[in-house]
């Protein structure tokens, strides 16, 4: 009897112990606990929620959108234009505001960047702005010359000295990105100057990885 005791007894110690033990980390990788970027021209530490009781937003946690629109995306959405995750955005995020050829775009429109903030470096540029169906012609290219980098000359597009942009939306059922891409591909801009990211926020926010306002 008095084996069960402490058998009992020790256990509850190792029990209690591990209950008080300190916390372990949630880091974005093993080596890595948070990126600095700059956003409007502020550093921003992004790095994931400590909580690990932390759950989805509601916004970003229903598996069943009506399709059309909110279909499936491709893994590859052309030849060309690379497919990104969130560690490969990261490295484009610590560039922004250090390299003037790079801009990370979050495409989406109406109340979801309020809802859920933007990726702290990114701008916000509904995807409506890019598309000749809802914006003007003429306002089109002002936004690629003074926005993107590119030169006119006659009718005619000079991308050589454009910027890499870097496009996200609301994750792999989202459609915005992907329609400014093959937009901008369409004119010609060049495809290795144009970057995706196919997890956009749901799986931002599955990683439970930092957020502004817009």
């Amino acid at each position: 009897m008095r084996k069960h005791i402490v058998a009992a007894a020790a256990a509850f110690a190792l029990a209690a112990g591990a209950s008080q033990a300190e916390p372990q980390p949630v880091n974005i990788t093993h080596d890595l606990a948070k990126v600095r970027v700059m956003h409007k021209g502020k550093p921003v530490d992004i790095e994931r929620n400590p909580d690990t009781d932390n759950m989805l937003d509601p916004d970003f946690s229903l598996t069943s959108r009506p399709c059309p629109p909110f279909c499936v995306q491709p893994m590859t959405l052309a030849p060309g234009v690379e497919t990104i995750g969130e560690l490969e955005m990261l490295d484009y995020l610590k560039r922004v505001g250090r390299d003037a050829g790079v801009l990370v775009i979050d495409s989406r429109d109406g109340t979801w960047p309020q809802r859920s903030g933007i990726l702290p470096g990114a701008i916000l540029l509904p995807w409506q702005e890019l598309h000749p169906a809802h914006n003007d012609p003429d306002r089109i290219a002002e936004i690629l010359i003074f926005r993107f980098g590119a030169a006119r000359l006659g009718g005619l597009w000079n991308f050589e000295n454009a910027r890499t942009l870097v496009f996200y939306c609301n994750g792999p059922w989202c459609g915005q990105s992907p329609t400014n891409i093959k937009q901008l591909l369409a004119l010609g801009y060049p495809a290795h100057k144009l970057k995706w990211y196919r997890g956009g926020m749901q799986d931002w926010k599955m990683l439970g990885l930092t957020t502004v306002a817009p």
